[in-house]
């Protein structure tokens, strides 16, 4: 190796790690390195091979569709999603309206407050989180209300990581995370304060399953709110552009499909809840979620051309590349989902467990 050779090496690897260090931020803002980016519980060098067998369900739509393989699905979707969404987005797993003048930051902690806010827990509530991801709504939750969090995933790996930050938070003591699937959740009947959930029930193969689960471990008289992904009254199942976005969404984000807004209460009255409260916080006059999808074009580029060199030299795991890529071609669905208004992440339901709850 000659020393123009050496030289242009050295300068690749100053540039990237001045790039790791300075452009990409700390851990303490984005949650994770990119030099520390992995596979989840997947070990490294089946990362490719599980990309493709999660790619492999959607040649096989009736198994997406039964409920017992559901969770596997899911869960390896997470294995392989969760340290580039922690890294390239945050530690909340979800979108939320944009407001002038605020920071993304500062509008995905509004909408979690809001969220608990709307149930009226006091302090020392003990409160259910029925789908926490990594934990950031868990965390802006709990220190906004001072309710006891117990967050659910189906994700080990997730639950590791949530408890890490809890505990890097301070909020251990208020947030407690449990690795379990929330269509069968060890908790017992009537048992919490009240219930959220934060775009996460979307992965549920029948959303009729999940409310009645979450119906179940509620106190009498509580509240629950969720955000859910729906299509909306815009979309148009004939249109072959429309079904283009929608399908696209469902493969980028493990989803069983997609449900129209009109089910949500009407699932809700069927498990036994009272509807308090429906609306669709995506349309005006919130400002556009999609938004930071659009701004965040070159990052996204930015942070692929990274995955790429990390993945050639070894120290990110083989897939990783195409696992960005995939959330990258999702993303621009989801802005011209967000763009054509056939499609919310943020459509809200409100709820309550009657006092005396009706045989459902």
């Amino acid at each position: 190796m000659d020393s123009l050779t050496l030289f242009c090496t050295g300068a690749v690897l100053a540039g990237g790690l001045y790039w790791f260090v300075c452009i990409l931020g700390p851990a303490e803002q984005k949650g994770k390195r990119a030099v520390d980016l992995s596979g989840g519980s997947i070990s490294s060098e089946n990362v490719q091979d599980q990309y493709k067998q999660y790619w492999s369900f959607f040649r096989r739509p009736k198994e997406i569709e039964t409920a017992e393989k559901v969770p596997d699905f899911v869960d390896t979707f997470y294995n392989l999603v969760t340290d580039i969404y922690e890294w390239g987005w945050g530690q909340s797993f979800h979108f939320s309206p944009a407001y002038p003048g605020k920071s993304h930051r500062d509008a995905t902690r509004l909408h979690e407050e809001m969220a608990v806010d709307l149930i009226y827990v006091k302090p020392g509530d003990r409160i259910l989180d029925a789908g926490c991801g990594v934990g950031g709504p868990m965390r802006a939750i709990a220190a906004h209300s001072r309710a006891n969090v117990v967050g659910i995933t189906i994700n080990e790996y997730q639950v590791n990581r949530a408890k890490a930050h809890n505990k890097k938070a301070g909020l251990d003591s208020l947030c407690e995370v449990v690795c379990g699937n929330f269509l069968e959740m060890p908790f017992p009947d009537n048992s919490f304060d009240g219930a959220y959930s934060i775009e996460a029930t979307c992965h549920a193969p029948k959303l009729e399953e999940v409310y009645a689960e979450i119906f179940r471990v509620m106190k009498p008289g509580s509240l629950y709110v969720s955000y859910e992904w729906v299509t909306t009254d815009k979309f148009n199942a004939d249109d072959p552009e429309h079904v283009e976005v929608i399908q696209g969404i469902e493969r980028g984000d493990a989803l069983p499909g997609l449900r129209r807004y009109s089910d949500i209460a009407e699932t809700a009255r069927k498990v036994g809840f009272e509807v308090v409260k429906e609306r669709d916080l995506a349309k005006p006059p919130s400002q556009p979620w999609w938004t930071r999808l659009k701004m965040g074009r070159l990052a996204y580029w930015r942070n692929h051309i990274v995955i790429i060199v990390l993945a050639a030299l070894g120290i990110a795991p083989k897939g990783t590349v195409d696992v960005h890529e995939m959330l990258f071609k999702t993303a621009d669905f989801l802005t011209r989902g967000g763009e054509s208004g056939i499609f919310s992440p943020m459509h809200m339901i409100l709820c309550r467990k009657p006092e005396s709850p009706t045989s459902t």
